[in-house]
């Protein structure tokens, strides 16, 4: 199927104001001492650079990384194109150019080539950071044990002899509490997966399997959770 081609204002406003920026240029040019084809190579060499730097702050933006340079380039290509389109409005005699303005003509080249080449070469995309296994939390620190504190032992004091007391009753047998088995908390399957990750990281660091407190600690989940997930792991 052939698609119908519909006119776009905005596509035909740009052919057109594109069109009349070019033939300006190509004027100024001209009347620059630039005849013949070096005439008509300024305001591509305008034109593009212009959308070079367009399209190079448009990537920056996109990427969250600074813009200056294109935005720099961006400003030097458009302030040459409206200079031209002013300069041909009846403002200056295209008969009579004044030097300055042929120095900035016959220097252009070299700008805009200098330009492109910093647009062309500079990153234009960010490095992606690879999927990598969490860092180790530091394993706390060792808390340092309280000095034995010394004491000095007096010799007993002689007590007196007091008369045997009689026998207390035995306190009658109290049973011993039934504890009742505490089921195991549920680990949730990605919890497991992260927590088989951190013990085989903790593994190959110390050489040695990872125990319940350094796995609560990295995991930040409550004792009982701990418990169970390494019996899940042993």
């Amino acid at each position: 199927m052939f698609r119908t081609i519909r006119p776009d204002a905005v596509l035909i406003q740009a052919v057109i104001a594109g069109a009349l920026s070019f033939a300006h240029l190509h004027d100024l040019a001209a009347a620059a001492g630039q005849d013949g084809w070096k005439a008509w190579a300024y305001p591509i060499s305008v034109d593009l650079l212009l959308v070079a730097a367009w399209n190079r702050m448009r990537v920056l933006r996109a990427d969250d990384r600074p813009a200056g340079a294109a935005w720099t380039w961006f400003v030097i290509a458009l302030t040459a194109s409206l200079g031209a389109n002013i300069a041909t409005a009846g403002l200056l005699d295209l008969n009579a150019v004044p030097a300055w303005l042929r120095i900035l003509v016959a220097g252009w080249p070299a700008l805009a080539f200098f330009g492109g080449t910093l647009l062309a070469h500079s990153p234009a995309t960010t490095p992606t950071d690879t999927d990598t296994e969490p860092a180790p939390a530091p394993e706390p620190e060792p808390v340092p044990e309280p000095a034995p504190e010394i004491r000095v032992e007096r010799a007993p004091e002689p007590t007196p002899e007091l008369p045997p007391a009689t026998p207390a009753p035995e306190p009658e047998p109290v049973p011993a509490p039934v504890r009742v088995p505490v089921p195991a908390a549920a680990v949730p399957p990605a919890l497991l997966d992260h927590a088989r990750k951190l013990a085989a990281t903790h593994h190959a660091t110390t050489g040695a399997p990872i125990d319940p407190a350094t796995l609560r600690a990295r995991l930040g989940v409550p004792v009982p959770m701990a418990e169970a997930i390494a019996a899940q792991l042993a």
